[in-house]
């Protein structure tokens, strides 16, 4: 149990420098296709944060005669958007690249997002509808970069959120056609 040897105190550890945020991994040529995948995904991942913010303000706000139907809905679906944006940030992770830091960051990368304007019920779901099909056809652009580089599991992913997104999209549009 005693040794006849000092026990030396463990060398301290360097400090580990801290690395400077960036929130768009930028290919330096087009030999770094795995910089391009993780932008894509990124903005995959903004659109994702968009989408359950708005469908959670919906769920908040929406007041109409269906109004139980689609609290219910717009629950699920917010909290479907929370899990694809976990997923597609871990799929991010997974390629070495590093999310956003906040949500300037991350929502920043996607200028594009259509925002709800009106308190009118049929104007949140359109845009919200609207959102959800570019969210879908986002998702089969990162899934044909992922297809060319063997990255399965992203493009396996993006199909799962493409049916996903098209679905509540046509449940949606149903919604607005019984008005």
């Amino acid at each position: 149990m005693f040794s006849a040897t000092p026990v030396k105190p463990p060398e301290e550890t360097p400090e580990r420098q801290p690395e400077k945020v960036n929130n768009k991994p930028t290919p330096k040529s087009k030999k770094e296709p795995v910089a391009r995948l993780a932008n894509v995904l990124i903005e995959l991942s903004a659109q994702a944060a968009h989408l359950m913010l708005q469908s959670h303000l919906i769920h908040l706000n929406y007041e109409a005669p269906n109004f139980f139907g689609v609290h219910e809905f717009t629950k699920k679906q917010y909290e479907n958007h929370q899990k694809q944006l976990d997923r597609l940030g871990e799929l991010t992770r997974s390629l070495d690249f590093l999310m956003p830091m906040c949500s300037k960051g991350l929502l920043g990368c996607d200028k594009k997002f259509d925002h709800v304007d009106s308190y009118e019920p049929g104007s949140m779901l359109y845009i919200y509808c609207n959102n959800l099909e570019r969210f879908g056809m986002t998702a089969k652009k990162v899934a044909k970069i992922a297809e060319n580089m063997e990255a399965f599991d992203i493009e396996n992913y993006c199909g799962e959120i493409i049916e996903d997104s098209f679905t509540a999209a046509w449940m949606v549009k149903a919604n607005l056609r019984c008005r």
